[in-house]
């Protein structure tokens, strides 16, 4: 992208094989209730390989603004692979708390399938129960991830994200690899669970978004910037690099509510998974809670923050001593002698 600079840092450790090359990922920021001001956000892409290594193609950006849309997009033949921001499932300690069904497939029907109301009383009882500094219940890849726990209902209300998605991806007949739910397709839809702002993280710790037009600052379209920036130069990472017209990129950054870009990022993190054996998820998966793309299992490191580089500051020069002479005549040829400072100074007469 024109006038964007790359941030310095490693450039990824993972590499694709052409095994995955022309693959179709999406990427889905998810809203519970999508309309024309707050859309279902979807980017469009393919998997291509690339001299410098994988590369994701980003086609196009789409907007449903509305949840039978939503359930359109699901149906559309495959093969295709997607992450969708929202979780796909709850803390293991809250359902058997509550007793609802262990069966991942059987949770999806029962959760999707409660009213909101009832479900919000459930959660504010298990918060009004715990001590404070830990009302939520989490599960294993959230606090890795650094992701909101999966039974909030407010800011963010990822519950209802969950709520209103994930029966609707059960039954359009996707593949879940992290709860063992495979696909008896020839061409499968393959759903995984994304997290931008984890990858986000990696480049830069203050915030790059809002929904609210008074914190929509410079900074944050900054930090946009940077944040895309890594994302082509590969150093966010992700195994594949973003490949976008320099059109797409400014809209990105362009974006103060940050969820186009969200959305490339959703789709990144899915190629990522493609790049790593078993998608990435971690031996220890619970299949009732599931996993988010590229977040490293517990017992692997975290990726390091990749911070730009500063250029150190010049070396300061010696202050030069003051030169000496002797006593003299004004070198003006002015009568008198000279100061008795040692220094050499401008007549002053």
């Amino acid at each position: 992208m024109g006038g964007m600079a790359s941030p310095a840092g490693r450039r990824s450790r993972w590499t694709t094989g052409s095994a995955h090359a022309g693959r179709v990922v999406l990427g889905i920021d998810f809203t519970s209730a999508p309309r024309p001001q707050k859309p279902i956000t979807v980017a469009v892409g393919r998997l291509v390989a690339g001299p410098r290594g994988s590369v994701y193609h980003l086609a196009s950006v789409r907007e449903l603004t509305s949840l039978a849309a939503f359930e359109e997009l699901l149906r559309e033949p495959g093969p295709w692979l997607a992450g969708f921001d929202l979780p796909f499932g709850q803390p293991r300690s809250l359902i058997e708390h509550e007793g609802w069904p262990t069966d991942w497939r059987e949770f999806v029907d029962f959760f999707c399938g409660q009213p909101r109301a009832d479900l919000r009383a459930c959660f504010q009882r298990w918060c009004d129960s715990r001590p404070a500094g830990d009302k939520f219940a989490w599960r294993q890849a959230d606090k890795p991830a650094g992701s909101s726990p999966a039974m909030r209902w407010t800011n963010p209300p990822v519950a209802w994200m969950m709520h209103a998605a994930i029966g609707r991806m059960l039954a359009a007949g996707l593949a879940f690899p992290a709860h063992g739910v495979a696909s008896a397709e020839r061409r499968p839809r393959i759903a995984l669970e994304a997290y931008p702002a984890f990858a986000a993280r990696q480049v830069c710790r203050t915030s790059y978004k809002s929904d609210d037009a008074a914190r929509q600052t410079p900074e944050r379209a900054r930090n946009r910037r940077t944040i895309v920036a890594a994302l082509v130069a590969g150093t966010a990472g992700l195994a594949p690099r973003l490949r976008a017209s320099d059109g797409w990129l400014r809209r990105l950054v362009a974006d103060a509510a940050g969820d186009r870009l969200d959305a490339v990022i959703c789709g990144l993190q899915a190629a990522h998974a493609l790049a790593v054996p078993g998608y990435g998820l971690p031996p220890s998966l619970d299949p009732l809670e599931g996993w988010i793309a590229s977040v490293p299992p517990p017992d692997e490191p975290r990726p390091a923050m990749l911070r730009p580089v500063r250029k150190p500051p010049p070396p300061r020069r010696p202050r030069p001593r003051a030169t000496t002479r002797r006593r003299t005549r004004c070198a003006r040829r002015c009568r008198g002698p000279a100061p008795r400072s040692r220094r050499i100074v401008r007549c002053s007469r």
